[in-house]
């Protein structure tokens, strides 16, 4: 009995402990921005946290969005690169030339070709072949704007809203840097060769030549991606990813003081995540991790694994000791099916949660006999008790 009652208490206490941990810093390096999130790719594990649930305004960071929306109707085949598009007063006099902001000079009342679109955009920053893409592919900025949003919580981005396809202030529009990732990293992974666009040094239009404004893309860092952001009175940002000696890091900063500031920023986190970290296993392929408590099954409890190694990354110098917490709704109901997603493994090192990893039960469980339900059901009935009496007594202390 005290067994299923202390995985009781771990399923309910470490959402709060774990929130603490995802809100600091790792405690041997300190960055400049106000709200930072990067992590490993191949794991997940989160290497540097700092208010990343906190969020701002997007501004270019948006354009991002606006990428996803195409590269997903590109490779479903709604639109083609070939696909054109025409260039409205509103894209041209809003985006264009005449709004003095980043743009790719697309003239007014002509064609442009989605690829050429797509380069504008992903390398110039082009506001212009934003709204161009959105009236194109949506009929006006304000719909597509909206898909935009519904696409952020399709990818769980749960607190982003978008509110035009360029990042251009509005009032609404806002994003976290957790999100920002969770963005970089599916345009990578659902898209490599579309994203490839993200590293193209230069891009001419309309007789105007333009370097990539990714600042990273020419330092020895291994930069593929992907854009850089402004907004007044919340400072420079940037989304980037890195992939050198076969470890790919997606990192968003945001809050740095100056242009200047943001490049260096960027490259220092970017060195410290690529230098400073080494790969450790907490399981092998197919290890069981832990036990699920099951109620009026033929067992009382299952076994659960994960569905492939697991990994993380720990700091080479002082690594922090590991811990692992598996975290699921108690009890599971018989009958349990082999193989059925229902609890999480949580790692963490020191404060900071490293990584989520989900894990599946390794063994079915029937529906047990009268009897052995009715067992489980005073079982049950007397660690619910116990638990509500422990938590009375916390809620008066």
């Amino acid at each position: 009995m005290l067994k299923p009652l202390l995985r009781l208490l771990a399923c309910l206490l470490l959402p709060a402990s774990a929130a603490v941990g995802a809100e600091g810093t790792d405690a041997g390096f300190v960055t400049k921005a106000a709200q930072a999130y990067m992590i490993e790719a191949s794991t997940g594990t989160v290497l540097l946290a700092k208010n990343e649930n906190q969020v701002f305004a997007p501004a270019s960071l948006a354009k991002l969005m606006t990428m996803d929306l195409v590269f997903d109707a590109v490779s479903k085949g709604q639109i083609s690169l070939d696909t054109e598009y025409p260039v409205s007063e509103y894209a041209w006099r809003t985006g264009g030339a005449p709004s003095r902001a980043a743009t790719m000079f697309a003239a007014l009342k002509s064609k442009v070709r989605v690829e050429d679109l797509i380069k504008g955009v992903a390398i110039q920053g082009a506001n212009d072949g934003c709204i161009i893409l959105a009236e194109g592919m949506a009929g006006s900025e304000d719909q597509f704007a909206a898909s935009m949003t519904r696409r952020a919580r399709d990818l769980g981005m749960d607190k982003a809203v978008f509110g035009n396809s360029t990042g251009i202030p509005d009032g609404r529009s806002k994003v976290t840097a957790r999100e920002l990732v969770t963005l970089a990293t599916d345009l990578q992974t659902s898209y490599p060769s579309l994203y490839s666009y993200f590293a193209q040094p230069d891009f001419e239009w309309n007789k105007i030549f333009q370097r990539n404004r990714n600042p990273l893309l020419g330092m020895d860092l291994g930069a593929d991606g992907l854009a850089t952001g402004f907004t007044e009175g919340e400072g420079y940002s940037i989304v980037a990813s890195v992939q050198r000696n076969g470890r790919r890091l997606f990192m968003a900063l945001a809050g740095i003081a100056s242009d200047k500031e943001r490049t260096e920023e960027a490259k220092r986190v970017l060195e410290w995540g690529l230098t400073a970290f080494e790969s450790r296993q907490v399981f092998a392929d197919k290890e069981v991790v832990g036990a699920a408590s099951v109620y009026g099954g033929t067992a009382r409890t299952v076994d659960l694994v994960a569905k492939a190694p697991v990994s993380v990354y720990v700091p080479i110098n002082n690594p922090d000791r590991l811990a692992a917490r598996i975290v699921y709704h108690w009890p599971l109901i018989a009958p349990v099916k082999a193989d059925t997603e229902v609890g999480t493994l949580r790692i963490v090192s020191g404060n900071r949660m490293l990584r989520e990893v989900p894990l599946y039960t390794a063994q079915s469980v029937e529906v047990g006999s009268l009897t052995s339900r009715a067992v489980d059901a005073l079982l049950e009935l007397g660690e619910s008790l116990f638990f509500s009496w422990m938590w009375d007594k916390s809620e008066q202390s």
